[in-house]
């Protein structure tokens, strides 16, 4: 079994989106696909590989937020099943609410940052249960229900592999891990649970679609992100009781993580590496949310 990270080169940035795919007795699996605006540099990258997307007839997500799910309907297009969570299914067969929602979000910016989304027929979905095992050309695939991130998040693993889409946090490069936390559903209680989840499956291997292999130190790459969930949470809770608006919060927030980054690396590009792949302005919005909605429950 082979596993290729593909470098989606999103914005024309290296090392902040990709996909993996994996080689298994002569099956093709594909983990997340990225955004549609990447899917050019996707097709190259399986090409540059020696096959065609064509040939890929499983592809797995683990939700279908724009970069990691947007480029899913041109592989279904193509023949493939589409391997996603109860919740986010919906969304894939009738993207409209999905993509009315990023629009409020990302205004003028959505085209330019993740392209088309169609609809992806009912009969190309296949909805697994948590901890249903997907046999697929010698592999054991075992979907994992790990909400926290979104409410509709699978992690897959095998093989002492994790594919963690983003309930295993980010780490770009030699960069520190950090938890993406944007709206809706960001909910911290079931974020520690899924990290739980995760660590006993004793992997040795996590593969982050931003970005790339964390081998051999799983366990504390995990109990890392939970400490930084815990820190980024303290920190916008108190902007939070302070009565500060989203808006007066995200400056505020947004220096924070520059100078955090900046002093992890010593290296002005990652902070703008980390500012793509995980704006620090969309972590306010979501974890504002989690508190409103912890206010008013």
């Amino acid at each position: 079994m082979n596993i290729h990270t593909i470098d989606l080169l999103f914005q024309g940035i290296p090392n902040t989106i990709g996909s993996f795919l994996v080689e298994s007795n002569e099956e093709l699996i594909l983990f997340e696909t990225g955004p549609h605006s990447c899917y050019p540099t996707l097709k190259k990258g399986i090409e540059d590989l020696g096959y065609a997307c064509e040939q890929i007839k499983h592809v797995f997500l683990t939700h279908i937020h724009f970069d990691h799910a947007g480029a899913a309907w041109t592989f279904a297009e193509a023949g493939a099943k589409i391997y996603v969570h109860p919740v986010g299914a919906p969304h894939l067969i009738r993207p409209e609410k999905l993509l009315a929602s990023a629009k409020r979000l990302y205004k003028d910016m959505m085209d330019q940052l993740w392209g088309e989304m169609k609809p992806i027929p009912e009969e190309s979905i296949y909805i697994p249960q948590h901890e249903e095992v997907i046999q697929i050309g010698g592999l054991d695939i075992k979907a994992l229900y790990t909400p926290g991130h979104a409410t509709h998040h699978i992690a897959w693993a095998f093989d002492e592999v994790i594919i963690c889409g983003d309930v295993g946090g980010i780490k770009l490069q030699n960069g520190p891990v950090l938890p993406p936390c944007p709206p809706p559903d960001i909910n911290l209680e079931d974020w520690y649970e899924s990290l739980n989840i995760l660590r006993n499956q004793k992997a040795s291997r996590l593969f982050l679609t931003h970005f790339g292999e964390i081998r051999g130190n799983a366990a504390e790459h995990l109990d890392v992100l939970e400490s930084v969930l815990k820190k980024w949470l303290t920190i916008v809770e108190q902007y939070f009781h302070d009565g500060l608006s989203e808006k007066e919060a995200i400056p505020l927030f947004q220096k924070y993580n520059d100078e955090e980054v900046l002093k992890y690396t010593g290296d002005k590009e990652m902070v703008v590496k980390y500012a793509a792949a995980n704006p620090a302005w969309t972590s306010v919005y979501g974890i504002y949310r989690y508190l409103k909605k912890k206010k008013e429950a």
